[in-house]
């Protein structure tokens, strides 16, 4: 069996879930985006969690594993939704995501909705945070997984980025899947597939009040005036300062948690 990445090449991964990794690999996205065809032995059709970016020949490849009777939207961000209208084109398969506006001859998704689909029971998890929309998927099998989108992934850690990224309502996510039994296996929207979502959801809660921490000791020596900027420069000085732009956002999400709860001034 090929190990991650693997472009262009389907992975088996479970007996019932299997990747295509797109190759649009950046700072943001890791290795590139993980596109998830599902489907029980036997079924007749399959689901695709997150048809990825316009990438016509990466979509072709997942819409060739056909026919698709249903594509789930773990998000909106561009390199997990770019190529859904393609992907519809290909396959005329429904839509379905937390945003109405992303759904296609669908339903929005309601959390701890149960899916019935490629054979799979599938649970609808709302994990806002990284964005409002964000959801993960739990297939409720003898080989259990959760599709994490970017809530949790297989190597580093999520952005939140502000506005649309809230860090309290992360954390409330990040303790919503701590909640899942052991051993159940994390299937991220980038990056590896980890073995047990509990254990990789309570690393990043640690991470969370460790930056938390870091923030909180950059404004007590900056001022409360402190800029987004220098609080980056203090606590990302150990970060590529090609993703400083995302800390920049992130620090605003923290900066905006603490004033929620009334450890800085509102700004």
């Amino acid at each position: 069996m090929s190990e991650h990445p693997a472009y262009g090449e389907l992975r088996p991964v479970t007996g019932y879930a299997s990747v295509l990794l797109a190759d649009n690999p950046s700072p943001m996205t890791l290795d590139g985006t993980n596109t998830w065809i599902l489907r029980e032995p036997g079924s007749a059709s399959s689901v695709v969690v997150d048809p990825g970016p316009g990438d016509a020949e990466h979509l072709r490849r997942v819409a060739d594993r056909g026919p698709v009777s249903l594509v789930l939207l773990t998000h909106h961000h561009g390199d997990h939704t770019d190529g859904v209208a393609e992907f519809v084109g290909l396959t005329g398969a429904k839509v379905r995501a937390l945003d109405p506006s992303l759904c296609r001859d669908a339903e929005p998704l309601t959390d701890g909705e149960l899916i019935r689909a490629g054979g799979l029971e599938l649970r609808v998890l709302e994990t806002a945070g990284h964005t409002a929309d964000s959801v993960c998927f739990a297939a409720e099998h003898d080989e259990p997984a959760v599709f994490t989108g970017d809530s949790v992934l297989g190597r580093g850690t999520t952005v939140v980025a502000h506005p649309d990224g809230h860090l309290g309502s992360y954390l409330d996510s990040l303790r919503r899947l701590i909640e899942l039994p052991e051993g159940v296996r994390a299937l991220p929207g980038h990056g590896p597939e980890l073995p047990d979502v509990r254990a990789a959801a309570e690393h990043y809660l640690q991470h969370r009040r460790g930056r938390l921490e870091q923030v909180r000791s950059a404004v007590a020596e900056l001022g409360s005036e402190a800029t987004p900027r220098q609080v980056v420069e203090i606590v990302y000085a150990d970060v590529d300062r090609s993703v400083w732009p995302a800390a920049d956002l992130t620090v605003r999400a923290q900066l905006t948690y603490l004033a929620e709860r009334g450890e800085l001034p509102a700004g």
